[in-house]
């Protein structure tokens, strides 16, 4: 089996783990191949053009090979033309000399069976080479075999939690003393890596006046890669869950046990995806009873269990967490903050993530136009003046300022041919005049940050 393995901080490790249980307890013997150092047999750097092709090489010593498939695995981000095409055909040559494939798609990349060019091809190709492909919803066997040009028929649905086991056998009471949470009030729970495509910022704003009702959202999770674009995200729902009552950020990676001990002491699990093919915390939900409240992306609405709750936009989701406790909202959500337009269907990655950036924009706009005109808080009676307000201030623009990712040199790559080794070369011949100035302005924006968390006034200001 090829995957990401425990211990990992991967949602499709633990996935493998379970799979390879299961087959083990069927009397095969298994052996694991993994990207990366793990607890796996064997351990291999798979990306690149390389990567398959060296993988091509110990297939043939094996009956079967099962590919626990995210293209994050294989192929580089961004990829040019060419990437695309050398990978590719290194997994061409892999499949077709093993002796039974099967890949199991927890996520594929639909652009690439679309593209006209070699690239696509040989993609399609690929895919046709597989003997057994199993995805876990009827939406995403359309959609893989739209993409790829594939008969349906030749992709197998199975249930996402088919080999998942309860790693706990804690009462609600028993897992809320042990996380050290109240046994009183209706508890939201919103787990997972902390990404946009997450959309837990769609919890946290949905949950907002339910503290009200004595009611509780715990937001639980980690960034899983330390790219700048998440690193902001975190920032951004930091600073929103310290701005809404009754909402807490347990930012860790929790263990298995922990993770299903978050889920038995919630009342409700939510889901607030932006987009996603599959859940492995709504089959986890699943296996404890717990109702899920989920917007309608990917095949959420064909792998949802029964008494789901399923929604299409912000406005249906604040809706669902109060009726999730008896009650309705009490006020709309701010114009600015409602996604009402439809996710684009269909679109590539950059795309999707553009406009995840565009709409956390306007809602910030919203929030801050709430927070100017709202009156000064009160702390034991008293508003806060002078020095109080000047650091209320230094501490919401230092919380701006960190959502500037810092500065970094873009990949030397084209999609244009010889282009990549050209902008190489610069790279290089420039690098004793840009590196400095990168570090530099670094530098600055982590002095900069370090004082106004100190309470310091802007360059030039007053500080009131």
């Amino acid at each position: 089996m090829v995957t990401p393995y425990a211990p990992n901080r991967d949602g499709i490790a633990n996935y493998a783990v379970q799979h390879v249980k299961r087959l083990r307890a069927e009397g095969h013997d298994v052996e694991v191949l993994s990207p990366g150092p793990s607890a796996a047999h064997h351990h291999l750097d798979l990306k690149g053009r390389r990567g398959p092709l060296a993988l091509a090489k110990r297939v043939r010593a094996y009956d079967r090979l099962i590919v626990q498939w995210h293209p994050d695995v294989f192929y580089p981000y961004p990829a040019t033309a060419r990437e695309l095409t050398e990978v590719t055909a290194g997994l061409l040559v892999c499949f077709r000399g093993a002796k039974a494939v099967e890949v199991r798609a927890h996520e594929v990349n639909r652009e690439l069976g679309q593209r006209r060019d070699p690239a696509g091809a040989l993609a399609r190709a690929m895919w046709r080479s597989v003997d057994r492909i199993v995805v876990h919803t009827d939406t995403e066997r359309d959609e893989l075999a739209r993409a790829y040009r594939l008969d349906p028929a030749r992709i197998e649905v199975v249930e996402h939690g088919g080999h998942f086991e309860r790693r706990t056998g804690l009462t609600q009471a028993d897992a809320r003393r042990r996380l050290g949470l109240p046994q009183r009030g209706h508890r939201f729970l919103a787990i997972g890596f902390v990404q946009p495509h997450k959309g837990f910022d769609r919890a946290v704003r949905a949950f907002r006046g339910l503290d009200r009702l004595g009611a509780a959202l715990d937001v639980v999770g980690s960034v899983r890669v330390e790219e700048p674009e998440y690193l902001a995200h975190l920032e951004e729902l930091r600073d929103l869950v310290a701005a809404t009552p009754g909402t807490a950020l347990h930012e860790a990676y929790v263990s298995d046990e922990a993770f299903d001990a978050w889920i038995v002491a919630a009342d409700t699990v939510v889901l607030p995806y932006r987009f996603i093919w599959s859940s492995g915390v709504m089959e986890r939900a699943r296996l404890y009873g717990r109702p899920v409240v989920a917007t309608r992306v990917g095949g959420l609405a064909d792998q949802a269990p029964p008494g789901t709750t399923l929604v299409d936009d912000d406005e249906q989701l604040r809706a669902a967490l109060w009726a999730a406790v008896g009650a309705t909202p009490d006020e709309p959500l701010p114009t600015a903050a409602v996604e009402s337009a439809p996710w684009p269907a269909g679109a590539d990655h950059d795309t999707l993530q553009a406009e995840v950036r565009r709409r956390a924009r306007a809602e910030r706009a919203a929030e801050d136009d709430v927070a100017g005109a709202g009156a000064v808080p009160a702390v034991d009676g008293e508003a806060l003046l002078g020095v109080g307000v000047a650091t209320r201030g230094a501490d919401r623009r230092a919380a701006n300022l960190r959502r500037v990712p810092p500065l970094g040199l873009p990949r030397a790559v084209s999609a244009r041919p010889g282009a990549s080794g050209a902008k190489r070369w610069v790279r290089r011949l420039t690098a004793w005049q840009i590196d400095p100035l990168v570090t530099q302005l670094n530098r600055l924006r982590d002095a900069a940050i370090a004082d106004l968390e100190e309470g310091g006034s802007p360059p030039g200001g007053s500080g009131r």
